[in-house]
């Protein structure tokens, strides 16, 4: 298909487009400002030009086919391109301006990219921001976002990025409770403690650690009379002496920093986690940043090593 062929379909895939994220053609017509049919009709264009079915109809919602996905993506990095293009021609303006969304691990964003957000608003007040905290695997195309925060060692290799820090989980308790019942020196003496653990699986009891100086790895299971699948409860449960934590440094730095907290065999970390790993800012490869992402990425990467709130919020 050559260019000239090409132009008069760009309207119509993006009229698809909308028609797949709304499921249906009436909430895609709202959306549209046009009326059910038509937008009916131009899918129907859409789908003589390429000649392939690209939806299954019914009465209440519409099924994409397989083609159809695969117009759909690429239908979604034609509109994103667009986008690029019409920030590419603003960049020219004084201050960036716009929405950006980001989505971010819930925990992680909770503890530390929400307290950066008032610094962020302050600092460019033409730049709005929307944060999704979801522990899914979002993707910025498919999922409409200007940027994903991940942790993570192994970052997508679809995307591109940029590593802004990293996040590893250390053994704590409070000093009543160390004094209570002794400070463990190896991790074999972390067995006879009380440890508080996830609870979502049988594997959450099996803390897999690693000695930071020579990379030495050892599995423990432990015990403890409380879990609970949320890192501030833990914190929480560990400042009131009911046992030993793991928790993601982000989360813990703030109760070790007041010593309300101490280390927990100081030269182990506790690996094999999803909160751990590099903290990357991903986004489609090949795509201009415009400027209202760009001071985003740079703030947060100014301020990622920034200690987080002392007492962060129980959720």
């Amino acid at each position: 298909m050559t260019d000239p062929d090409l132009l008069p379909l760009l309207p119509d895939l993006a009229t698809f487009a909308r028609v797949v994220e709304a499921g249906n053609f009436s909430v895609a017509a709202r959306q549209l400002g046009t009326a059910p049919s038509t937008v009916s009709r131009t899918v129907q264009r859409l789908e003589a030009a390429l000649a392939t079915r690209l939806l299954e109809r019914t009465t209440r919602r519409v099924r994409v086919t397989e083609a159809g996905a695969q117009v759909a993506r690429h239908a979604r990095e034609m509109l994103g391109a667009a986008a690029d293009a019409l920030d590419a021609a603003g960049e020219t303006r004084r201050e960036p301006q716009g929405l950006v969304a980001l989505s971010a691990p819930t925990e992680f964003a909770q503890a530390v990219v929400h307290p950066l957000v008032p610094s962020f608003l302050a600092a460019w007040p033409q730049v709005q921001l929307r944060l999704v905290a979801s522990d899914l695997s979002l993707d910025p195309v498919a999922d409409g976002l200007d940027l994903v925060l991940r942790l993570t060692d192994r970052p997508p290799p679809h995307l591109a990025g940029r590593p802004i820090g990293s996040a590893i989980w250390r053994l704590c308790a409070s000093p009543a409770y160390l004094r209570a019942h002794g400070v463990p020196q190896s991790p074999d003496e972390l067995a006879a403690h009380d440890g508080l653990t996830l609870g979502e699986t049988p594997q959450d009891r099996r803390w897999r650690l690693r000695r930071a100086a020579d990379g030495t790895r050892t599995t423990i299971e432990v015990r403890g009379r409380y879990s609970v699948n949320h890192a501030v409860a833990r914190l929480d449960a560990a400042l009131q002496g009911l046992g030993i934590a793991t928790l993601p440094d982000f989360i813990a730095a703030g109760a070790l920093r007041s010593g309300a907290l101490v280390p927990v065999l100081p030269g182990w970390t506790h690996d094999d986690h999803a909160y751990a790993g590099t903290v990357w800012l991903l986004y489609p490869p090949n795509r201009f940043l415009p400027p209202k992402v760009r001071v985003l990425v740079d703030h947060l990467a100014a301020h990622l090593g920034d200690a987080p709130p002392e007492t962060p919020a129980l959720s």
